[in-house]
């Protein structure tokens, strides 16, 4: 492919791979990402916001003209995907665990005539893996909803991070997303259970509700983009893991 041929203007429905597209360099491309997508803060919020992940404005982005949409398949609506294909090149990523993640780091870049840059990410994220410590599993729980409460199966990206870590999650042989009132956790009797700061915003008067059901158990607010951000966001989101994890065994 020439220069001439890679896209010039990029629509991000996936709020990591806005946050990538950044440090891919391709900044100057960007014109519209969702309302969620806010990193790299004090840079994306020049970008012209179109929407939600599951409720894009259709027309907001056609009016951007854009020649390439990049979408996820967990993420974002698939009738959405339809509509926007009907004027523009959709490129749907899925991504369910470390290496799809990083697989689409390089893909993405090659996409978009960045190459180079692509793969000094991904090595450098596989560096910090590579660079992990070695700890004794903890059976945990890790919830991402109240109301119902929900928690996440085996085939999630944020399950195969715990995985990397030395998090044993106790519902992995469940898929998605799957729920789990606290009598049920009860009965599971965790090690350890972690509340997300995303998409619930857990708080701490939330770990008392859970304490009356698992007394033993030690209890953590975690910052959710740690676990379920992918792209550029590994790098610092690894770094704080591990250190967040020796925290824990010590």
């Amino acid at each position: 492919m020439t220069k001439s041929d890679y896209p010039k203007r990029i629509v991000s429905l996936v709020p990591s791979l806005t946050e990538l597209l950044f440090d891919l360099g391709l900044e100057d491309r960007i014109v519209g990402r969702t309302r969620f997508c806010v990193h790299p803060e004090g840079r994306v919020e020049q970008i012209p916001i179109i929407g939600g992940t599951k409720n894009p404005r259709i027309e907001k982005i056609k009016e951007a003209r854009p020649d390439w949409v990049i979408a996820n398949k967990e993420e974002n609506e698939k009738e959405h995907v339809d509509q926007i294909r009907e004027f523009c090149p959709v490129t749907v990523t899925e991504i369910s665990n470390v290496e799809q993640a990083l697989n689409w780091v390089e893909k993405l870049g090659k996409l978009a005539g960045k190459n180079e840059r692509a793969h000094q990410l991904s090595s450098g994220i596989s560096e910090l893996l590579n660079r992990r410590d070695i700890w004794y599993p903890i059976n945990t729980v890790y919830y991402i909803w109240k109301d119902p409460w929900m928690s996440i199966g085996g085939d999630t990206y944020i399950s195969d991070v715990m995985t990397h870590w030395g998090l044993t999650n106790m519902l992995s042989d469940l898929q998605r997303y799957p729920e789990l009132p606290l009598d049920a956790l009860g009965r599971l009797q965790p090690e350890l259970i972690l509340l997300s700061s995303e998409p619930f915003p857990f708080k701490e008067k939330h770990k008392e509700e859970i304490r009356q059901v698992c007394p033993n158990a030690r209890i953590e607010l975690v910052d959710g983009e740690w676990f379920s951000w992918y792209g550029s966001r590994m790098c610092t989101a690894f770094e704080q893991l591990t250190t967040w994890r020796n925290g824990i065994t010590e």
